[in-house]
């Protein structure tokens, strides 16, 4: 589903529920910081996810947040992750990157 059709199915849940003065910029902020955290909490102790369904249901919810986010503050998120994989192709070159987890800023 392109993400167009995403925002749609997203604002007429919104709609029927009469929700969308709850969705301020901070409160959906909020909601994806909670909701990450939710997922976070699903690998607490471990390196596999206590509940795969759960787990599951946390990146939908993350992915509802940050599409209807991203719609009321008027952004492209194909757009702005394209912008950013390119920063970071600059930032994180591949020859010097590969392998290792150390910050740009350490590269040599």
């Amino acid at each position: 589903m392109e993400i167009e059709k995403l925002q749609q199915e997203i604002l007429a849940f919104v709609q029927e529920r009469d929700w969308k003065k709850f969705h301020t910029p901070r409160n959906l902020a909020a909601a994806l910081s909670v909701e990450a955290s939710e997922l976070l909490e699903q690998y607490l102790w471990s390196d596999n996810p206590r509940n795969e369904s759960e787990m599951k249901e946390e990146v939908a919810d993350i992915f509802y947040y940050l599409i209807l986010f991203a719609k009321y503050e008027n952004l492209d998120l194909e757009k702005l992750l394209l912008e950013k994989m390119k920063k970071n192709r600059e930032k994180y070159p591949a020859d010097k990157s590969r392998g290792n987890a150390k910050k740009y800023t350490e590269l040599d």
